[in-house]
């Protein structure tokens, strides 16, 4: 049961201290000879200084000896070795204990009963740890067996060694596999049938690093890991943190100016010539689809400059539009008159493709299968209906699964159906197990609204109250969105901004209303419609382009303000909605 020290290639192994140990690129153990030289203090262990253990420094009870030590741990990952060692001379306090240097070079020396003794000395209390890590140590002796053709050896070594364990049997069995198939095949690449991959001892170590507590072995990265979420935290508690362009710097706390906000109209469309119901943007951010009580829709384009141009007007049905649905690549349309018909059109030529009834009974809402190959619609008779893009009915959903408001959505995934089913309460269909869940409000829902990472529903409420749910496992509301007016209309919601940081709703009072998603805060009022605003979209593609649509007949496009900068070389001032950077700079 001794080690397999002298078999492995001489590229393979190292003889290392602890401070070489861990002098790796990208938090990697080194397999192969360092390229460093290193003094005296690297041949041998610090030790622990009792004196600094308690040691505190801040103001939030940060230990020393771990400050310390995660500093270490990062100057190695980044290959500053020599830096590293002289960091813990001087403090006194090694990166790692002595116990845990000499477990790590009998791994990487391949000494593996003396790194099974070592393993009980490095401060791991739990039991079913030690025999896990205990159980991946041996599994490593017992491929390098094979490898060299140690049947015999292999065979002791699970028979003896790791079948006591009383652990991963089903993986016991598989190993014993290997011995009495002749046809196994120890490999460096892919694991396939009758092969196996072998692994480097220094991805042993890293997976047995992952096993133990940080306290003994410090996380890989692990003070880069604590600047990101500092910095994550900074962003999401920033009000107005909209944009991903430029750098953040560590040397600031993160802000960002109100000017991140779309908060400027930067352009009026007047093209239908009754209320404007509902308008949605594409997924690529390259179209906007609108609707009216004037019986159209329109696809408009936005060009590179922003600029919104009508590419088509949809005429066809016979009563108002009352939603739309763009296809998932976006090549496609849906529309749905108020209890009439669906529409599939084509974007590109403006034609219609397909049109979606049933008898007598009224279509009130519409959306896309994820893989775009199914459209499903909301009835009159309060049911969902399937259908295949050639018009035929695949499934038909019975009983009480919608009313008439005209909000059907499917997650992503297509794993749920999302409707209103009574005037307070949202369903959510497993499509595949017909399973329910249901989200009850206390009061009359008017709209809902999916996240795009279908974790969240934004629901609007008839009592001036925006709720955002989480669906995710066991249902519940997250938080409460106010401020906004609604008594008599269907006002919608959106969510928006980068990483849909922002809440956006249409209001009764001709306004629209930004809060931010993660403080609930309000943020923008924005003003200029002349009549109640119905409909908010905010552009997936672009975080600084915000649509709303009015009974005034109108859309407004909502831009950035304006700026006035100097152009490069001409030194002259010029008016442009520029590129915002976080931490207020700007060009």
């Amino acid at each position: 049961m001794g080690g397999i020290e002298d078999d492995e290639p001489p590229s393979k192994r190292v003889k290392a201290s602890s401070k070489e140990l861990k002098g790796h690129s990208n938090g990697k153990f080194l397999e192969k000879p360092a390229t460093h030289s290193f003094g005296p203090s690297m041949a041998r262990p610090l030790a622990l200084t009792s004196q600094g253990d308690d040691e505190v420094i801040g103001t939030k009870g940060v230990k020393k000896v771990e400050f310390v030590r995660i500093i270490a741990e990062a100057l190695y990952s980044l290959g500053y070795s020599k830096t590293g060692a002289s960091l813990e001379e001087e403090s006194g306090i090694p990166f790692h204990s002595s116990t845990v240097t000499v477990f790590i070079q009998q791994i990487l020396d391949g000494n593996w009963d003396g790194s099974l003794a070592s393993l009980h000395k490095i401060g791991i209390v739990e039991e079913s740890i030690i025999k896990s890590a205990s159980f991946m140590i041996l599994q490593q002796k017992f491929f390098e067996l094979l490898d060299r053709g140690k049947l015999m050896e292999a065979l002791k070594t699970l028979r003896n060694e790791i079948s006591p364990l009383e652990i991963n049997k089903n993986k016991v069995r598989e190993l014993s596999s290997f011995l009495l198939s002749p046809t196994y095949r120890i490999i460096d690449g892919v694991s396939g049938q009758g092969m196996v991959k072998l692994k480097p001892r220094s991805q042993l170590l890293e997976d047995l690093q992952n096993l133990f507590p940080p306290t003994v072995m410090i996380p890989d990265r692990r003070l880069l890991q604590l600047v990101e979420q500092a910095l994550d935290l900074q962003r999401e508690a920033c009000l107005f943190h909209n944009s991903s362009v430029g750098e953040t710097s560590l040397f600031t706390d993160h802000h960002c100016g109100r000017d991140q906000i779309p908060s400027q109209t930067v352009q009026i469309l007047q093209d239908h010539t009754d209320e404007v119901w509902y308008l949605q943007f594409s997924q690529n951010g390259k179209y906007l689809a609108s609707s009216s009580s004037d019986n159209s829709a329109i696809i408009w384009e936005i060009d590179l400059d922003g600029k919104v141009t009508l590419k088509h007007r949809l005429i066809g049905h016979q009563k108002p539009v009352s939603c739309v649905s763009w296809s998932p690549n976006d090549d496609q349309i849906l529309t749905c008159g108020l209890e009439e018909v669906v529409r599939r059109w084509d974007v590109s030529s403006g034609q219609c493709l397909q049109v979606y009834e049933k008898g007598l009974i009224g279509l009130i809402s519409c959306n896309w299968s994820p893989d775009g190959k199914c459209v499903f619609s909301g009835l009159t008779d309060k049911s969902i209906i399937m259908w295949g893009l050639d018009g035929k009915e695949i499934e038909s959903l019975k009983g009480q699964k919608t009313i008439r408001i005209s909000d059907l959505q499917i997650t992503s995934d297509g794993e749920l159906i999302v409707t209103i089913c009574k005037e307070t309460m949202i369903l959510l269909i497993n499509r595949e197990t017909r399973s329910e869940k249901c989200i009850e409000e206390e009061q009359m829902i008017v709209s809902f609204t999916l996240s795009k990472d279908n974790k969240y529903i934004l629901v609007s409420l008839v009592n001036e109250e925006l709720h955002l749910w989480s669906i995710q496992g066991h249902i519940r509301l997250v938080a409460k969105y106010k401020g906004h007016r609604r008594s008599r209309f269907i006002v919608r919601a959106c969510f928006g901004g980068l990483e849909q940081a922002f809440i956006a709703s249409g209001s009764e009072d001709s306004q629209v209303y930004i809060w931010h998603r993660g403080s609930g805060e309000l943020i923008e009022t924005l003003e200029g419609h002349s009549g109640a605003v119905n409909c908010i979209s905010w552009n997936p593609a672009n975080p600084h382009m915000l649509a709303s649509a009015s009974d005034d007949r109108s859309i407004r496009i909502w831009g950035l303000k304006q700026l006035h900068v100097k152009q490069k070389g001409k030194g002259k001032s010029v008016s442009g909605n520029g590129v915002h950077y976080c931490n207020g700079a700007r060009i």
